[in-house]
């Protein structure tokens, strides 16, 4: 993901997250930190971004930031084609362990990262802008 993908991705993220979208400011930093810190993909279907994703990755942890696919094409498995990418980048950089936020009332989101293998940790009351609170979810990676 680069920053001339922004106008696409801020109009995913604010349909995908209408409560507690990233601003440009928030995406441009986390783009900042690439490659050093951070990975962010794109997906394309028919030349149209349909979907980004992003990992945070240090030392042996790393963490999805992000995850999120246009209404019209949920369902297809691009989310778990970048979930897979994000994964091989996390092994890639040496993590041993994938950390995640996913908001308690999205059942399907969290039916994929099970599928990925990620276990439930624990909760985080209130964690986003709307109250809602976050499953917090790991998956470990084997070198």
């Amino acid at each position: 993901m680069t920053v001339d993908d922004l106008p696409a991705v801020l109009e995913i993220e604010r349909s995908t997250f209408p409560a507690d979208a990233w601003s440009e400011g928030m995406l441009r930093g986390e783009l900042d930190d690439q490659p050093r810190t951070r990975h962010y993909v794109v997906a394309l279907v028919g030349g149209e971004i349909v979907g980004y994703a992003g990992l945070a990755a240090a030392g042996d942890q790393a963490d999805v930031q992000t995850i999120a696919v246009t209404a019209a094409h949920q369902g297809t498995g691009v989310g778990g084609a970048m979930l897979r990418e994000l994964l091989a980048e996390a092994a890639r950089r040496g993590a041993t362990s994938v950390f995640l936020e996913v908001r308690a009332d999205n059942p399907q989101a969290r039916g994929v990262y099970e599928r990925y293998g990620f276990t439930e940790l624990g909760v985080r009351r209130g964690y986003y802008d709307d109250g809602t609170d976050a499953i917090t979810m790991m998956r470990k990676l084997h070198g």
